[in-house]
């Protein structure tokens, strides 16, 4: 079985006519939707939603991901090829988390847009370029219009800060139920609370618990997330509202 996964910024009706491409190509492939509600243009959003969910399928698969805010500029199309899978998209680092987290990968170049669309859209890239690679790739056809390079745009969640007293990160992603991700490590974080303290987060006291539930309803929480990063959430409401925070703001836990 060839998988192919999308993930997108691009909503409804776009997604399905690069489905529509993929299987007049290649009508055995297995078309699995990742997100297509990435924030519009949140090229680290997507990023972080294809690195957590890439992992998770079987060896072999194809991941195409689109969050383009520059198609038809000077930016590349890419293709990756890995140990266990292959990505295409733009070059514009929203591969590269992923890419990284699965082993050895080299990166190509499609040198020649128009290589199954004699007529590319300068808007449409997901269509003409992307969902046709993504389609050849699977089906283990040639596409002789790679070329082999060693600078792609690069992209990653930065490093936190620790010090005496606390940890400062930043918020990487806020998720459908309005949970807070950041990119401070879930271990690190661990081994410096145990269950049941009450640190502070952005001067805002909360318990660090195991799970949601483990705190009553619309209290404010800090956990670590399926991800394996510390995530500031709420059991009932939304944790990016009541503290103000969106994707790229500062976090600060303080342990004292």
């Amino acid at each position: 079985m060839s998988i192919i996964t999308l993930t997108t910024d691009f909503g409804d009706v776009y997604p399905a006519i690069m489905k529509g491409v993929i299987l007049s190509i290649h009508p055995g492939a297995k078309l699995v939707d990742i997100s297509h509600s990435v924030r519009p243009g949140d090229v680290r959003g997507g990023a972080f939603i294809l690195r957590f969910a890439s992992g998770h399928f079987s060896p072999g698969s194809v991941h195409l991901a689109v969050v383009d805010p520059g198609v038809g500029g000077r930016r590349r199309a890419i293709v990756i090829k890995g140990e266990k899978y292959s990505f295409v998209g733009p070059d514009n680092g929203l591969l590269m988390p992923a890419a990284r987290a699965q082993g050895a990968y080299r990166v190509y170049e499609i040198s020649d847009l128009s290589f199954y669309a004699s007529k590319v859209s300068p808007v449409f890239h997901g269509r003409d370029v992307f969902a046709p690679a993504a389609a050849f790739l699977s089906k283990g056809q040639e596409m002789p219009c790679l070329r082999e390079i060693t600078d792609p745009v690069d992209l990653d969640f930065g490093v936190p800060e620790l010090k005496d007293d606390r940890v400062v990160g930043k918020v990487i992603y806020v998720d459908g139920f309005g949970n807070v991700i950041t990119n401070i490590g879930g271990e690190a974080l661990s081994g410096l609370l145990h269950l049941g303290m009450a640190p502070k987060v952005n001067g805002v006291e909360m318990p660090f618990v195991r799970t949601y539930c483990d705190a009553p309803r619309r209290t404010l929480v800090l956990l670590v997330g399926s991800h394996g990063m510390a995530e500031i959430a709420c059991n009932g409401d939304s944790a990016s509202t009541l503290m103000g925070l969106g994707a790229g703001d500062r976090v600060t836990i303080s342990f004292q």
